[in-house]
């Protein structure tokens, strides 16, 4: 089944990527959505809807016109960050049909609203006319965060998990940089023939892009012990810098949570350790 390459990214514009799969952005665009909020509709009669995306004017109804005359089975969510599931309950209601999610473990950043009908468990499957939709458990980005696989034509919708080559926030406590690198293997032992993201296009080289992303969060791990291999006490904000000097400083804000994140691990490993207020040392 082979995806037809699109760029359109329009607001509310239904783009069919394959058979059975249509794709339809909200306007959300921004420095950390890029075009927007990706929902996907799998199916052709009897579809699922994954991730409706942020509450805003137009939302739904632009996901109601593109169901058209189709049977909803079951609204899905990746995970519960505000940019992704928001939408997702006013549409179940609409549409009369089950919510399906997790609710996440820490609220900070959460979607508050988010209540699941049924919450959902590794493996856990969903009926298609493209075949079972399967539920794959992929904590890291967000602790509840689950990937979406579609079995019998190998897509998975990713989530936040996976974007292509730009790597996702992880934000301390609820994310884990530790859950999510295992949560990368987990995908990549998949075998899947192309990913579908919750933001920009279809990943068609996923074992690489998979591949790429542990790299760069290996290398960022390298540079983060490499600002305490003096063997002194230093402030995250001191860090920062020194960690991220790829990164604009204007998104050293978001950065920071990532570079909790790695220090978080790292402590886990009995690597390195809090030495005062927001402050770390190597061991």
């Amino acid at each position: 089944m082979a995806f037809l390459e699109s760029t359109d990214f329009t607001p509310g514009r239904v783009v069919e990527l394959a058979v059975g799969v249509r794709r339809v952005v909200a306007a959300n665009g921004g420095m950390m959505t890029g075009p927007g909020t990706n929902t996907y509709l799998l199916g052709k009669k009897r579809v699922v809807i994954v991730d409706p995306g942020p509450a805003i004017d137009g939302q739904v109804e632009a996901i109601e016109r593109a169901v058209g005359s189709s049977t909803v089975e079951a609204i899905v969510v990746t995970h519960t960050h505000i940019d992704h599931s928001p939408a997702a309950f006013p549409l179940a209601e609409r549409l009369g049909v089950h919510l399906i999610g997790r609710p996440p473990r820490d609220r900070q950043y959460q979607d508050p609203h988010f209540q699941p009908n049924r919450s959902v468990e590794d493996g856990d499957q969903i009926e298609t006319d493209l075949g079972p939709l399967r539920a794959i458990l992929t904590p890291g980005h967000a602790s509840n965060h689950v990937c979406w696989h579609l079995v019998q034509p190998g897509y998975v919708c990713t989530g936040d998990h996976i974007l292509g080559s730009v790597s996702p926030v992880i934000v301390h406590p609820d994310g884990s940089l530790r859950d999510y690198l295992a949560s990368l293997e987990k995908v990549k032992q998949l075998h899947p023939a192309a990913l579908l993201p919750g933001h920009g296009p279809v990943v068609h080289d996923p074992a690489k892009i998979i591949d790429r992303l542990a790299a760069h969060r290996h290398l960022r791990e390298h540079r983060v012990l490499a600002a305490l291999a003096d063997g002194a006490c230093h402030s995250v904000a001191a860090m920062l810098p020194k960690v991220y000097t790829d990164v604009p400083k204007a998104l050293h804000e978001m950065a920071r949570h990532t570079l909790l994140a790695h220090l978080v691990k790292l402590e886990e490993e009995n690597r390195v350790a809090v030495c005062g207020e927001d402050a770390w040392r190597a061991l």
